[in-house]
């Protein structure tokens, strides 16, 4: 056993839990160098540093757990969602690829992969992400919003109409939303009275 790695590791937890999160990051800084091979102590400053904004530290932990465990399709979706956040939008598509790849039924993963392909301008591909994402989790309101803005980007009303239409049903503010940044006004009769 690696009494300098416990011993460190144990006190990060502690400080952690009790919100002093310098202290915590410090300690687990001091396990991870005690045991290189710790994903769960990078895991831990991965978050640290996430909670700080700090997307650049985050995202070097991350990286660190993924070397150390690459099949942990979770922390590839944590570091897409850094990445994201961090505006290096094809670093991300990247991550969320792997996180989907482990995990194909991680409905955030698809959801992350179909933004970030869509702030890229690659439509297509934040098409076939979206679609996943709410094939996953069918009463996901933005979802649909996003894959009917995806759609309108592509210049395919038939599909915009369609996600709105279904959208409508159970979320009608996200269909007003849809319907209004589309550009789809004809649309509108579509909605409950009070939101026309």
């Amino acid at each position: 056993m690696d009494f300098d790695y416990t011993r460190y590791y144990m006190r990060g937890w502690l400080m952690n839990f009790f919100g002093r999160n310098q202290l915590a990051a410090e300690a687990f800084e001091h396990a991870f160098k005690a045991n290189p091979k710790s994903a769960q102590a990078a895991r831990h400053l991965a978050a640290i540093a996430a909670q700080k904004k700090d997307m650049a530290k985050s995202e070097k932990w991350f990286e660190a757990v993924v070397q150390i465990e690459p099949g942990d399709g979770d922390s590839w979706f944590n570091l897409g969602f850094v990445r994201d956040a961090a505006g290096k939008k094809h670093e991300a598509i990247a991550a969320f690829t792997q996180s989907v790849t482990i995990l194909p039924n991680l409905d955030r993963a698809w959801y992350g992969l179909g933004l970030a392909c869509a702030a890229t301008g690659n439509h297509t591909e934040a098409v076939r992400a979206l679609k996943e994402a709410v094939r996953l989790q069918p009463m996901n309101g933005i979802s649909y919003y996003q894959l009917g803005m995806a759609y309108y980007h592509m210049h395919d009303p038939e599909n915009v109409e369609k996600i709105a239409t279904k959208l409508v049903k159970f979320d009608p503010k996200h269909a007003e939303r849809l319907m209004h940044d589309a550009e789809r006004a004809d649309l509108l009769h579509l909605l409950p009275e009070p939101l026309r």
